[in-house]
């Protein structure tokens, strides 16, 4: 029991140490395309609200929040919100973020399936997730005490279910995000809002950008796997 969890707590570790790494690279990424500035001179806030007037989207709203890396769209009340480095700034990673979100925005606006997949997936995560690492070490614990049968095996199983909701939910952001970025270099491009230098470093900041998604969906997996060769290889 001590030695898989232990196991367990190693691998989580080792995932952690590559988040992050690869978040420390996105930040790098984002301070140096922060210094390339735009030749037309086009804030964050200008690039969104262009972008969302080019695809004739006109009740979402772009606003200003605190923080560094902070960028997100909310469905719920239809903003773009952008930090205050991105908001007011005029430079390749503020176009590229800016740009990115309003992608979000445009996926909503379409109907874009995985962004509405994963609007659904949200209550039943913020629900499930932080119980089912405490549901999985209850079951194995009566798996192995064999206190109450086979009843063990079965809590196992839910608190395993209930880790590959977020694992899925992990899966399902990534069409998200790739999307999201697709749209907004093809828009970037096709509108002529960065010359081939700053397309160059918008590319580069939400590549990196992604692996950040990328490396947090494979930790779910390696999780979700982890546990279930632990469950099943402690059944009696």
């Amino acid at each position: 029991m001590m030695t898989g969890h232990m196991g367990y707590y190693i691998l989580i570790g080792v995932i952690g140490l590559i988040s992050s790494l690869v978040s420390g690279k996105l930040k790098s990424k984002f301070a140096h395309y922060s210094k390339v500035h735009l030749r037309n001179g086009m804030t964050g806030a200008e690039i969104a609200k262009k972008m969302l007037a080019d695809n004739g989207i006109t009740d979402v709203e772009v606003i200003s929040v605190k923080g560094q890396l902070t960028d997100h769209y909310n469905p719920t009340n239809k903003t773009v919100n952008l930090s205050e480095v991105v908001y007011g700034h005029a430079n390749a990673a503020a176009a590229a973020v800016a740009a990115h979100e309003v992608g979000h925005a445009v996926q909503h606006a379409t109907a874009y399936k995985y962004l509405t997949m994963r609007s659904k997936l949200v209550p039943v995560v913020q629900l499930t997730s932080s119980m089912s690492q405490w549901v999985i070490f209850g079951g194995i614990a009566l798996m192995a005490s064999n206190a109450l049968g086979a009843s063990g095996l079965y809590v196992a199983i839910a608190g395993l279910a209930m880790m590959g909701f977020a694992t899925l939910f992990s899966f399902v952001t990534l069409p998200v995000e790739y999307d999201a970025s697709n749209r907004a270099l093809a828009w970037l491009k096709s509108k002529n809002i960065v010359t081939q230098e700053e397309y160059a470093g918008s590319e580069d900041a939400l590549k990196w950008a992604a692996r950040t998604y990328l490396v947090a969906a494979i930790g779910a997996l390696a999780s979700l796997l982890y546990w279930a060769m632990q469950i099943l290889g402690n059944r009696r």
